[in-house]
């Protein structure tokens, strides 16, 4: 007769053990179905150039902050400086009226009208009072004196401490700017990192590449009889200006660089300017008030501040033949491109 004995179940140990394993297996494999692909070469290098460009926005950022803290900080030197003479002086007037009040205490004692009848010359005695009142004459008006002082101290305490709690603020805002920078960098460089050493090396030499290509390829003035191509400079100071620019290309953008090894977009402008003895604004925002508005690139000629972006975030130089030098973006050079490259906004004459 055949055997009817049940089959020996497994233990529970061994039921919670294959369990587990066939859970972890389909959790895997529904990770491997719903996982993202990684990201391209091509994709990573377009989500880097759009965190670089949003970098280079919070840069013109940070230079407006940067560029008001040093305003305010030597608002509050100067404050300091003058409420400090202010307590000198102050303190001078006091001790000089200290000096003739204890003078008169010592010398005091009688009666003016009883010294007057003790006097043995009464006519002396009328001369020296005569004086002493001229003395309170001049005791009253260094009493009014150092209470217009006070006052005046008083106000440029006031106005001292105004500016430091502003300055205070400006180096919070400056800070925070700085952060905004830095993450846009950080957030790109993790995406770079994401990538095979190979990807990686094959973007820098693509970036090389740009770079050496840019840096040579000057505009080609042969055409500038042609309308709207003209690389006539828009005055003998643009061109000095203009011509600073040249001499730095190849040199790297920096954020909040303003050189002259390294440069963001303003930071190279002002410095070429600079070198023509031409003094404007910091930041790529206040350059675009530097001077006359042009809107037409038809009208644009070399040395002409270009700007670009809504926001006026980036500017250059107007190089010629539809050209632009500037100072581009993180992992960039000073270099020309052409001016349809970004949204052309305006140009600038200074």
């Amino acid at each position: 007769m055949a055997s009817h004995r049940r089959a020996k179940q497994p233990g529970r140990t061994r039921v919670t053990v294959l369990t587990a394993t066939a859970a972890a297996a389909v959790a895997l494999t529904s990770q491997g179905a719903n996982a993202a692909p990684q990201p391209s070469k091509s994709e990573v290098k377009a989500k880097v150039d759009k965190l670089y460009e949003e970098a280079a926005k919070a840069t013109e950022k940070y230079n407006g902050a940067k560029e008001q803290q040093d305003k305010l900080q030597k608002q509050v030197d100067g404050l300091q400086d003058k409420v400090a003479r202010g307590q000198e002086e102050l303190n001078t007037l006091r001790n000089n009226l200290g000096t003739v009040a204890s003078a008169q205490y010592r010398s005091g004692g009688l009666d003016p009208s009883l010294q007057l009848f003790l006097s043995a010359d009464p006519d002396t005695y009328l001369d020296k009072a005569s004086a002493l009142d001229q003395l309170g004459s001049k005791q009253s008006d260094a009493i009014d004196e150092i209470q217009s002082k006070q006052r005046a101290l008083a106000q440029q305490r006031k106005e001292a401490q105004t500016k430091l709690t502003d300055l205070a603020d400006a180096r919070t805002e400056l800070g925070a700017q700085k952060r905004q920078v830095q993450g846009k960098l950080n957030e790109a460089q993790k995406l770079l990192n994401s990538l095979t050493a190979k990807e990686r090396e094959a973007l820098k030499e693509e970036q090389d590449r740009a770079n050496r290509a840019s840096t040579a390829a000057r505009p080609d003035l042969k055409k500038a009889d042609e309308p709207g191509k003209s690389a006539k400079p828009a005055s003998n100071r643009a061109a000095a200006a203009y011509a600073a620019g040249v001499s730095k290309i190849g040199k790297p953008y920096v954020w909040g660089a303003t050189g002259p090894n390294s440069f963001d977009c303003s930071g190279f402008t002002s410095w070429s300017f600079a070198q023509a003895d031409v003094q404007i604004p910091r930041t790529s925002q206040a350059q675009a008030n530097a001077g006359q508005r042009i809107y037409s690139q038809s009208q644009l000629k070399q040395g002409d501040l270009v700007f670009f972006y809504d926001d006026l975030h980036h500017v250059g130089f107007y190089a010629g033949n539809g050209q632009i030098l500037h100072s581009p973006r993180t992992g960039a050079v000073v270099r020309y491109e052409s001016i349809n490259n970004m949204p052309f906004k305006f140009g600038v004459r200074i």
